[in-house]
């Protein structure tokens, strides 16, 4: 049934990294369904496989068995370029320390998903303008990264990963660069722009 089925859906993920002559497994045989419109948090210490297990719900990465459901697509045995293509049409990242280009506007750094996706220069603007209207940074939009506050910075990392519009969001330990009140306002945007049909991962290692 078309209709019931899950938006990611992992079946027997297994990821195994070879490092000099030792086995290392990140995680074994895991079995997950993630729903349009749900809120995941993907939880545990450091080295427990959490960014692992993110970066291969996220396409960043394969696993070494099991079977991987995309919004209908099966990305287990996908190609790299397979990948990124996926990537960029449907998925939308906020990195612990923002990851933006220090050379780049704030809206430079906005369009970038969009330079992938082949859209005109005019399309690119109009839609980081929205996004960074979505964050309260249209002001900023001529700044450089370094001349914003951290979590401003931030703010433009999550217009980034909203500019296409993506069914998934990634947040990797997004409160884990900011202090605690800084923190609290960012997750607040974070549930404002968790909405139906999107998916929002936030990955950490404060249970808090």
């Amino acid at each position: 049934n078309l209709l019931a089925m899950a938006l990611v859906e992992l079946r027997n993920v297994h990821k195994t990294y070879r490092l000099g002559g030792e086995e290392i497994r990140a995680f074994d045989g895991v079995d997950v369904d993630i729903n349009k419109g749900d809120f995941v948090s993907i939880i545990g210490p450091s080295g427990s496989g959490k960014s692992t297990l993110m970066h291969i719900l996220g396409c960043l990465d394969s696993p070494t068995s099991g079977t991987i459901q995309l919004d209908g697509m099966m990305i287990h045995d996908a190609t790299p370029r397979q990948l990124a293509t996926i990537r960029n049409q449907k998925i939308g990242f906020v990195f612990q320390f923002f990851n933006l280009l220090p050379k780049l506007s704030v809206l430079q750094n906005v369009e970038l998903p969009m330079v992938y996706s082949g859209c005109s220069a005019k399309e690119r603007r109009e839609k980081a303008l929205q996004a960074l209207a979505m964050v309260d940074l249209t002001d900023r939009s001529k700044h450089r990264p370094s001349q914003l506050s951290g979590g401003q910075q931030q703010r433009v990392a999550i217009a980034r990963a909203l500019v296409n519009n993506p069914k998934i969001i990634f947040a990797d330990e997004p409160t884990g660069n900011l202090d605690s009140n800084t923190g609290e306002l960012s997750l607040e945007m974070f549930y404002r722009f968790h909405a139906e049909p999107r998916i929002l991962v936030l990955v950490t290692h404060d249970p808090d």
